[in-house]
């Protein structure tokens, strides 16, 4: 089994194909299977890499205390790194497309393209005063519903949380693949829920200006209205942003439909990337 030894854990991780190096950062509380229907697509042109970012899947629970996006973008520069992959096309999701952005603000050149899914800026996907995202922090009450019921059932209620506010199907609209998403969650441990919830809950999201990376940000037309904005101002800020949504979809767009994911994705890699 492929793995990256670093001093605080071990990251899984999975190659396929050969070509250009298109990498996928799996969304949270999920794993790299969740891109399946991506390895299919594009191992006979591309050298596919998947990874189980920490607290996920094969990767499992690592030393540190607190987890930070700022950390799993040091492990996926780390993971580049060690199979030597120059001009990679990263494509992240949720989660993933926090990671991919963090990398981008700090190597604005480095990527030959970025494909973010389900992108999202900040969580809440909202601008708060300093200060006040401190002051209120859900982590007391997650941790309460993680001790009582678990991550599967705390992650239930915050699917209903927003299906309240947005009135849609926020996660999947194909009940297969919501299925298939909330059995990860529950190959998840209370504890690793709870830090990759404190990563994206405290992370501060970049500046984007500098980055002259192609950008393709990909919606789901079901996607929560909030979400949406702030994958249309990263396609706004950088240099070379495009932005679209996916009818029949929400924040799973790779998985609701495929097949319209990898199209578009093709689209852009041919006529922006030119792989």
């Amino acid at each position: 089994m492929p793995e990256l030894t670093r001093e605080n854990g071990t990251i899984w991780y999975e190659t396929t194909g050969d070509g250009s190096p298109l990498v996928f950062v799996h969304g949270g509380w999920m794993n790299g299977e969740a891109w399946a229907p991506q390895v299919d697509r594009f191992a006979d042109e591309y050298r596919v890499v998947t990874l189980d970012v920490r607290g996920h899947g094969k990767t499992g629970p690592t030393e540190p205390d607190r987890y930070s996006i700022e950390l799993f973008a040091d492990d996926l520069e780390a993971l580049l790194g060690h199979l030597d992959l120059e001009d990679p096309v990263l494509c992240g999701l949720s989660l993933g497309s926090m990671i991919v952005q963090e990398y981008l603000s700090r190597h604005p050149n480095r990527a030959s393209g970025a494909i973010l899914g389900g992108a999202i800026r900040s969580l809440p996907p909202i601008d708060l005063p300093p200060g006040v995202k401190s002051a209120a922090s859900p982590l007391p009450l997650l941790s309460t519903s993680l001790a009582m019921t678990g991550p599967k059932t705390t992650f239930r209620t915050m699917l209903g949380s927003i299906r309240t506010t947005t009135g849609k199907p926020w996660l999947a609209c194909t009940p297969e693949v919501r299925e298939t998403a909330l059995d990860a969650v529950g190959d998840v441990s209370r504890s690793e829920f709870r830090k990759v919830f404190g990563a994206l809950y405290r992370y501060e999201p970049p500046a984007l200006d500098r980055v002259a990376t192609p950008t393709l940000v990909i919606h789901g037309a079901h996607e929560a209205p909030l979400v949406k904005k702030q994958g249309r101002r990263v396609a706004a800020t950088v240099a070379d942003g495009t932005w679209l949504t996916i009818d029949g979809a929400a924040h799973l767009v790779n998985q609701d439909r495929p097949e319209a994911f990898n199209d578009a994705s093709t689209a852009f890699l041919d006529d922006r990337v030119g792989a």
